[in-house]
């Protein structure tokens, strides 16, 4: 009974945390519109967070050892409330960019910490359940947040106030809870190599699913506002995304397990380029298609991280499947951080449509790179469970150690 309260304040905490963290992106993005920044400057914005989230990865494992789990999660948290808040005192968006390295420093530490304390709760039997309670938490509160900004008014100081509040509140669960903490683990090594070493072609599909999911959820707003979308439409726009995404997870894992899992990924990329030709051609049909066509999108693109990674750990030892882990996410972030910057000027430059050009031009590399392997190494035969992994923290990978063995 003991270890449920726990797991109970661990996503409760999840949950008010990503409410705040993942509104406060397309906020901010609205917000700039608002204000007029330019593309350039709203990208940025985006990229400063995952170049913060980044930073956060390798840091929190050694804070937490220093300092314990609670308070590690405490002052991560204080940094992303303070960076929300701090959104009222100017208007100028380069500061602004330096308060988002705040909230993706706050993601990536308190992920890591909840992570670890669920690491260090769960059993065998109780793995499943507690991974699976833990998705829900997170993709529900997620998808609840991007509908959050149909009712928060951009560039309004009560907006900012009440995300920072709520960041606040995650603090709570967690560090009153009177259960012990767990150990800190040891910091699994970074190891970018380890994930080329194993497979070439999933670690460029983590790259391309940081690329996708970073500049849709930050330039996806500056898209809707410019081809007409209300500020709740939009918010409508990037929920069904998270909504396909979640829903995919069990049809497409099913068939990454039964099939050839290099032919999933070509399929979902090719899906993709499908479900972005949808959106450009329908997009001036009405609202209705563009909302079809954001779901669809998601269900083809958000498995593609945890498809790349089943993939990589088939060709790797148990022994290295945390450190791999870490080293897909390190990848990730460097698409992720990369996109939001390159995707808001194409905006600017080419129009909305070639937000969806830029994501087909992109699957479609990857599927020519998936043909190219699929020739030079066969698939191995005997594969690990597919697991839907987020994109959280270096500590996922020990996390989901046992049920990849």
């Amino acid at each position: 009974m003991r270890i449920i309260i726990s797991f109970v304040a661990l996503f409760l905490s999840v949950i008010l945390l990503q409410l705040s963290s993942s509104a406060i992106g397309p906020l901010d993005a609205l917000s700039g519109l608002k204000l007029n920044f330019s593309n350039f400057q709203i990208g940025l914005l985006g990229s400063s967070h995952f170049f913060g989230f980044f930073i956060g990865c390798w840091w929190a494992p050694r804070l937490m050892g220093s300092v314990g789990h609670s308070r590690a999660f405490a002052a991560f948290t204080a940094l992303g409330a303070i960076g929300i808040i701090a959104h009222t005192l100017t208007s100028n968006p380069y500061a602004w960019a330096v308060m988002r390295i705040g909230s993706g420093l706050c993601v990536a530490g308190c992920y890591t910490v909840i992570e670890a304390w669920l690491n260090g709760k769960v059993t065998n039997q109780t793995r499943g359940r507690a991974m699976g309670t833990y998705r829900m938490a997170d993709m529900g509160a997620s998808m609840l947040a991007q509908l959050l900004i149909g009712l928060l008014e951009p560039a309004y100081y009560i907006s900012y106030n009440l995300l920072a509040i709520v960041c606040c509140l995650a603090i709570l669960p967690l560090t009153i809870t009177k259960i012990s903490q767990p150990e800190t683990p040891t910091t699994p090594r970074l190891r970018p190599k380890l994930a080329l070493l194993r497979s070439p072609l999933a670690t460029f599909g983590v790259v391309i699913a940081g690329l996708t999911a970073s500049s849709f959820r930050m330039v996806g707003p500056i898209y809707g506002e410019s081809i007409g979308l209300r500020t709740d439409q939009i918010g409508y726009f990037l929920a069904l995304s998270v909504l396909g995404g979640a829903i995919a997870q069990y049809p497409i894992g099913w068939l990454a397990d039964k099939y050839d899992r290099r032919k999933v990924l070509i399929s979902l990329s090719l899906a993709t380029i499908v479900a972005s030709t949808i959106t450009i051609v329908f997009a001036k049909y009405g609202t209705i298609y563009i909302l079809t066509s954001s779901f669809l999108f998601g269900f083809f693109t958000w498995p593609i991280f945890s498809i790349s990674a089943a993939h990589a750990n088939d060709f790797s030892k148990s022994e290295e499947r945390v450190e791999l882990a870490a080293a897909l996410i390190f990848f990730y972030a460097v698409g992720a951080i990369a996109s939001p910057l390159f995707t808001a000027q194409l905006l600017e430059y080419f129009g909305p449509s070639s937000l969806f050009i830029f994501f087909s031009i992109g699957h479609l590399v990857l599927i020519i790179f998936g043909i190219s392997r699929s020739r030079i190494r066969p698939t191995n035969q005997v594969r690990t469970p597919y697991v839907s992994i987020p994109r959280t923290s270096f500590a996922i990978g020990r996390l989901l150690r046992r049920s990849r063995k």
